[in-house]
């Protein structure tokens, strides 16, 4: 059933991307006002379509920087869509740093707070509120994701996967990465920490 004026989609409008994004390190430094997100990404050409621009979906983000292969790159925002027109014709690294705010997150999708802890909900379209990322279900990706937060009030650190490596940092906060070796779209993404 459809709600409002949601347009309507058929299978015959399928259009695959231009690209696909095929591996994804994310690292989150997790605080309820304020979590720095950093999304290191495996671009690859899709030839199967016309080259274009890359877009990426992204809602109720502070964007910090994007790279592409370590070097700043030009690109404009149209709505909830991170454009950037001077994408390689080619595969290349993608570097995105954003913040979000967690404890502000009314909406329940993307990363939230509730009752003093981090829960993650991406389906259906919900990672596009964590980063800017090609947030649809034909775009199947391996997950490596660090978790870093405050000791005392985050003991428990838990994403998709298996987990790799943990520890203690400074300042009374921890670690922990986590590394699914199965490609996933991005609405299965999980995150808890509490």
């Amino acid at each position: 059933m459809r709600e409002g004026n949601a347009p309507l989609i058929q299978r015959l409008d399928y259009q695959q991307p231009a690209y696909w994004i095929r591996k994804v390190d994310l690292s989150f430094d997790l605080d309820p006002a304020k979590t720095l997100v950093t999304s290191k990404m495996q671009v690859e050409r899709n030839r199967a379509v016309p080259h274009g621009p890359l877009r990426l979906h992204g809602e109720e983000l502070n964007l910090l920087r994007v790279l592409i292969d370590g070097s700043s790159v030009s690109f404009r925002q149209e709505g909830h869509e991170l454009v950037i027109e001077g994408a390689p014709d080619a595969d290349f690294a993608l570097e995105i740093r954003n913040t979000t705010c967690p404890e502000k997150n009314t909406a329940l999708s993307g990363l939230y707070t509730s009752g003093g802890s981090f829960f993650t909900q991406c389906e259906a379209e919900g990672f596009r509120r964590i980063t800017y990322f090609l947030d649809r279900p034909d775009v199947m990706a391996v997950y490596t994701v660090t978790l870093r937060a405050d000791k005392a009030r985050f003991p428990i650190l838990l994403a998709n996967g298996n987990l790799t490596s943990s520890g203690d940092l400074d300042n009374g906060r921890h670690f922990a990465v986590w590394n699914d070796p199965f490609p996933k779209p991005s609405y299965l993404f999980a995150v808890v920490a509490g």
